[in-house]
């Protein structure tokens, strides 16, 4: 079964640009590098030959590409929400665009609204990869005065016959200390089920035990236990439960792949169900249903939302900073299983 990587022109909105598809018979999936290098959709072939959709993309996508509603969003130097758009660090002040819907926050920083490059690519026997780039001294110059360092995020998303993986390595190449945050925001469904099916169905799996107290999407620096209706440490139906929370002490459940643990699941039980897998190094969770309740964003986050605040405060928020010359680097994978599952 042999993977192959093809490239189109696509148009998004107002920007056209090359879409990198990686493929085999089995799986394929659309990496998006001037739109965020979203990987905006990802497939499997499903027992009757049809391709399912293991990630959501918004049907007015082409006309309408808001960054972080569809496939798989990218979000650096900082995940979700910066309280009033402020950063105070190493003695300077930044002050960030106020973009979130209530707009009284910065949100998601500023890689999944501008264009990546892309560095490699290539195919195999077992698998396909892409590998992108994004700095802002060279894919953002104006934004340069809007966060302190010169940092860069590279990307691979590599494709096999049933997982997507995302490597990421944040590099300071500056003088000065580099601070970020990592996250993504990927919007899963069950590729089996047709497109109109709502996600209430579908069994989730969360290894949460912490919720975020948050005011206005900010965490106000207190962690609860989790409330029942938000408890799904044992897999449940999703039912009606509206989520938009952030999680911690995120606690694996079942196998391990290639060393990243299992934290959350979604499943059909007659046809198979999506794993989500991560390294230590991400330690939140953000479950975010969509109103159109098509699919659940299970966010795998670095850090809390606004931990550079809660860092101020003396509070582990997991927010990070790089020496000159430093490196980080962990990965996620996806993976589809398919086939009736124990509930």
């Amino acid at each position: 079964m042999a993977f192959t990587v093809t490239t189109r022109t696509a148009t998004a909105g107002d920007r056209t640009g090359e879409v990198y598809e990686l493929a085999s018979d089995s799986a394929r999936a659309e990496v998006w590098p001037f739109t965020g290098f979203n990987c905006l959709r990802w497939q499997v072939r499903n027992p009757d030959g049809s391709w399912g959709n293991v990630l959501f993309t918004a049907p007015d996508w082409a006309t309408n590409p808001v960054p972080t509603r569809s496939g798989h969003p990218v979000l650096f130097p900082f995940p979700n929400r910066l309280r009033a758009g402020e950063l105070d660090f190493n003695g300077k002040s930044y002050r960030l665009p106020l973009n979130d819907s209530t707009k009284a926050n910065a949100i998601h920083g500023f890689s999944p609204r501008n264009p990546w490059r892309v560095l490699d690519s290539g195919g195999g026997p077992d698998s396909a990869f892409v590998t992108g780039q994004f700095r802002m001294s060279a894919d953002l110059p104006d934004g340069t005065p809007l966060w302190p360092g010169d940092g860069s995020l590279t990307l691979t998303y590599r494709l096999t016959a049933d997982t997507l993986r995302v490597d990421a390595t944040v590099r300071n190449h500056g003088g000065d200390p580099f601070p970020f945050g990592l996250g993504y925001h990927p919007y899963f469904r069950v590729p089996t089920a047709p497109e109109a099916t709502l996600a209430d169905g579908w069994d989730l799996f969360s290894g949460a035990a912490v919720e975020w107290e948050t005011d206005g999407g900010v965490p106000t620096g207190k962690r609860l236990s989790i409330p029942p209706q938000y408890d799904f440490r044992t897999p449940r139906p999703l039912g009606g439960v509206q989520f938009d929370h952030l999680f911690a002490d995120v606690q694996p459940k079942g196998p391990a792949l290639d060393g990243l643990r299992r934290v959350a699941f979604l499943r059909d039980a007659n046809s198979g169900q999506v794993d989500i897998h991560m390294a230590d190094e991400f330690r939140e969770l953000v479950l975010f249903t969509p109103v159109h309740r098509k699919a659940v964003a299970i966010e795998p986050y670095t850090c809390a939302t606004d931990a550079a605040h809660l860092t101020e405060r003396g509070i582990d928020g997991g927010w990070r900073v790089l020496p000159p010359g430093g490196t980080f680097a962990a990965a996620v994978a996806y993976r589809w299983v398919a086939g009736s599952v124990t509930p």
